[in-house]
């Protein structure tokens, strides 16, 4: 090797040996950018990173340690939009086995590409309460694909969309015999328990004693004696027993309803003790049809 050479060489060496000391000389004496915050990277456990489609839900979670002991946050991330695609929504704080804190984070894909695409989960930082040291998350990718392929919308296209089959049409004439036939026959039910309901109370209504006494009142003369021995049955099914003068307290008591018209069935029970064992009716006897008919009326009110 010539001289030249060898002086050549010693000086890249000299040059290189020169370089070093000054490189770390730089780095140690460079500003530290970051503030008095020291941020490190979370142990974080990402989601799978494939196969996910708009409505899909997935988590980060986040180790909740530093050198050993709990991070405590300052505050926990908002529930927010996170770009064009995803969706923070809810977090939580869970506990393992080994007693190791992790911070649950749940995103949700909000909307659809319209070929399968790479969809960033954002990088963001977790603070500290103390405001000493920070949690770094980092960025994370995951494939999102759309429901259906793109051509499936073309109608140009030998995979895209179909037209509408029309709907086949059914006969409605069965169904509208059947809607006739069950209408009318609940029309017949209701008719038939209407009507048994009509003439039940109609018979209720002939039997009973001042109804049934008016009836055979009618062909007869107020007069009559088969007319006051009418009104006289009518008194002792009231009463439950014969009904006489000396006994009128017991069917006043059994028939309270009764006391409004007491003066004129007195007067009844007096005239009708004349015509059965006296001299007969006085010359302007009572009409024992309007007594009757005011004794139905009062009947009636408390059927």
């Amino acid at each position: 090797m010539t001289s030249t050479k060898r002086s050549a060489l010693a000086g890249i060496l000299s040059a290189i040996a020169f370089a070093i000391p000054a490189t770390g000389t730089v780095l140690a004496a460079a500003p530290d950018s970051r503030s008095a915050t020291l941020t490190r990277m979370a142990v974080v456990e990402q989601p799978r990173a494939f196969s996910y489609v708009i409505g899909d839900v997935f988590s980060q979670r986040i180790l909740l340690q530093i050198d050993g002991k709990r991070f405590e946050p300052a505050t926990m991330p908002p529930t927010e939009r996170v770009g064009v695609w995803l969706e923070r929504r809810a977090f939580s704080v869970e506990t393992n086995l080994d007693g190791r804190d992790w911070l649950t984070v749940d995103y949700q894909i909000i909307n659809s590409p319209q070929q399968p695409a790479w969809v960033s989960v954002p990088a963001w930082r977790l603070p500290s309460k103390s405001g000493s040291d920070a949690l770094r998350i980092g960025e994370w990718r995951i494939s999102a694909s759309p429901l259906s392929p793109f051509e499936s919308f073309s109608t140009d296209s030998p995979k895209g969309l179909r037209p509408d089959r029309p709907a086949p049409g059914i006969s409605t004439k069965p169904i509208q015999r059947q809607v006739a036939f069950w209408s009318g026959a609940s029309l017949l039910t209701v008719l038939t328990w209407l009507s048994w309901f009509v003439w039940r109370n109609f018979q209720t209504s002939r039997e009973r004693p001042f109804g049934r006494a008016l009836r055979e009142m009618r062909p007869l003369d107020d007069k009559s004696p088969l007319a006051w021995r009418a009104l006289h049955r009518a008194f002792d099914r009231v009463a439950g027993q014969v009904t006489q003068t000396a006994t009128l307290a017991i069917l006043f008591e059994k028939a309270p309803q009764l006391s409004p018209l007491q003066s004129k069935i007195e007067t009844f029970f007096e005239q009708s003790s004349a015509l059965f064992f006296g001299e007969g009716l006085p010359p302007n006897p009572m009409s024992i049809r309007k007594l009757c008919a005011e004794l139905r009326r009062i009947e009636k009110r408390h059927e």
